[in-house]
Formats: C-alpha cells, structure tokens, sequence
C-alpha cells in the first residue's frame, strides 16, 4: 500500500530500575545510555509478538543493564511518537537483584545515580515523570 502511513502503535516495556545506595542512604537509578541515539533512559525495548508486557518489561532490561531484578509496581504507561508512528511503553519498578553490565551494541554505559541526579540526567522529559512516580510509589508501600 503506497502512500499509506502505519499507525499501529509499536508495544514496549521496561522499568525503572533501582538499587539501595552503596555509599549513602537512599535509592540509586539505573540509567542506560544509547549510542545510536545519543540519550540516557530507562531500560525498555519492544515486545515479541505475543509476549507479556512484564515479561517483555523484565527480558529488556536484563539484556540492556545485566542485572536481573524483582518487579515491584507498575508505573504509568508512556505514549508518544517514534520514528511516526505512535509508541505505547509499559514500565515497572524493579529492584536490582544480581548481575552486572556489560557493554554491547545496543548500550555502551550505564549509571547508577541518586533520583535527583538521574533526573538531570535524563534526556526526555517523560522519563524524568517515571522517576517521580517511581518515588510517590515507594513512599506510599
């Protein structure tokens, strides 16, 4: 179909993923940089077809952080535009358990920062939003 635009929305999941601080008292927060688009975010990537979004939430952020993680709550689902077609990302909290990052294509650093720092440090605004629910969430449980 020439001409034709697909707006079928393109499916994701990822977390924001924490850790208690090593050095300090409070939470640390993963971020993820992406050379391919030169940005910092939550770990999170697109769905299989068929997959369950927590599933697909936990897969993703295993392959771009190293660490395997507990889920804890969901969060808000994010849409926007990508690439001109509408993005629907569905996120969690999740705490770090074990692993450890190694570098690879896709992602080449990663960060543990404080939320507040993670918060500078975030190219998109709509990340910078899941940290702050991420932190309302923790305070209410």
């Amino acid at each position: 179909m020439t001409g034709t635009k697909d707006n079928t929305p393109v499916h994701a999941a990822g977390c924001v993923l924490w850790r208690r601080s090593h050095v300090a008292e409070g939470l640390e927060l993963c971020l993820v940089h992406r050379p391919k688009y030169d940005d910092w975010s939550h770990p999170k990537g697109k769905l299989k077809r068929g997959e369950d979004p927590l599933a697909g939430a936990l897969r993703e952020v295993e392959e771009e952080s190293g660490y395997a993680v507990e889920p804890g709550a969901e969060l808000p689902t994010v849409h926007y535009m990508a690439n001109g077609r509408p993005k629907q990302v569905r996120y969690w909290a999740a705490e770090a358990t074990t692993g450890g990052f190694t570098p690879n294509d896709e992602i080449d650093r990663i960060l543990w920062l404080p939320p507040t720092a993670a918060r500078l440090r975030l190219t998109q605004p709509r990340d910078r939003e899941l940290v702050d629910e991420l932190l309302a969430t923790m305070r209410r449980a």
